[in-house]
């Protein structure tokens, strides 16, 4: 069995394991086949963790994953050998205060498959529960299928942005997530949706996804370019998804007075500054976004049904093979990359 392991910073190396046992009562065992590159995968290779939560050595990372079933445990139904499935990596305990309140996302027991302890899915064969598979549709190839975790994440923050038609909105960070984002937001019904985001290609990728106007951060001030733009008003609502240099802050002053400001990004470090009167005196609504919370359904759905609003970000793809240098052309956002795709 194939596995790619994260063995130190920067350092991957690929190992042919012993098959995993069969799956249990209530388990199916999935051959992987296709994997999407997250932003906290790059956390993990370039930056040995991500905040305080370091890696531990050797972990196996990937957590945007299809597959196809291989084999099918005592007790589960509706399951065929062959059939196309998106996985889920999170695994909930279903009985806690809060996944018993809905809010599985931060589950007191929750396990995610692709953080230090939990392998995730950048390996041949996994088992898992049967309720962790969603059945692919035929419209959608298994590379497409894996928009479907990260597009979760998008449509569980679009309920804090909770943009109402007509409204304006602002992205920080064209990544994956900053293009998903600024698809969700023109299906939301947002009339006019600015990105920043100062890679070219990415610039490009951003109009493409739905974006009125993209910013180039080292060429205007995005501030004063959107409060130039709104009368000096401000944005309804600005998602940050890329937290990098002063961006938080930025999503402070170029949101209007009572408006909505999301942080859907990552930070590296630790601890990050905040404008806090800034965000007090315009009474800003002020969210974090933990993953997504059962969203997957729903992010299928919208997929199967609108596929052309979203594939566009699915640039390159390649075998999992070549996993080391495919993760160094990744973390220097090079050669017009949107979102990879690693193969088995």
């Amino acid at each position: 069995m194939l596995v790619a392991e994260l063995s130190n910073q920067r350092e991957f190396r690929l190992l042919d394991q012993t098959p995993i046992p069969d799956p249990g009562p209530g388990e199916i065992q999935v051959a992987v086949k296709a994997v999407g590159i997250c932003g906290s995968d790059l956390h993990y290779f370039s930056e040995g963790g991500i905040g305080d939560a370091r890696c531990v050595y050797p972990m196996v990372l990937g957590h945007e994953p299809t597959g196809v079933v291989a084999k099918i445990g005592t007790g589960v139904t509706g399951w065929q050998k062959g059939d196309a499935a998106v996985l889920e990596p999170a695994l909930y305990c279903y009985h806690c205060e809060f996944c018993m309140t809905g809010h599985h996302n931060v589950c007191n027991h929750l396990r995610f498959l692709s953080t230090p302890g939990d392998p995730g899915f950048f390996r041949e064969l996994v088992n898992l529960p049967a309720h962790n598979l969603l059945a692919l549709p035929r419209n959608l190839s298994l590379s497409e299928g894996t928009l479907v975790e990260p597009f979760a994440i998008i449509l569980h923050s679009m309920q804090f942005a909770a943009v109402k038609p007509g409204e304006t909105a602002l992205v920080f960070g064209a990544g994956p997530i900053g293009l998903l984002t600024i698809a969700g937001l023109k299906l939301a019904g947002a009339s006019r949706v600015w990105a920043v985001e100062p890679v070219a290609h990415r610039r490009e990728l951003a109009l493409m996804m739905g974006a009125d106007a993209a910013i180039d951060p080292a060429q205007v001030d995005p501030v004063k370019q959107i409060l130039s733009e709104t009368g000096q008003r401000g944005v309804d609502v600005t998602l940050d998804c890329a937290t990098k240099q002063d961006t938080i802050t930025q999503s402070l002053k170029a949101t209007r007075n009572a408006g909505r400001v999301v942080i859907t990004g990552i930070p590296s470090d630790e601890y990050v500054k905040l404008a806090f009167h800034l965000l007090r005196r315009k009474e800003l609504t002020f969210y974090s976004v933990r993953r997504s919370n059962r969203d997957s359904e729903t992010a299928l759905r919208l997929l199967s049904e609108q596929p052309k609003r979203f594939v566009p970000v699915l640039t390159h793809s390649q075998s999992i093979s070549d996993i080391q240098p495919i993760f160094e052309r990744c973390e220097k956002y090079d050669d017009g990359i949107g979102k990879f795709v690693l193969t088995f």
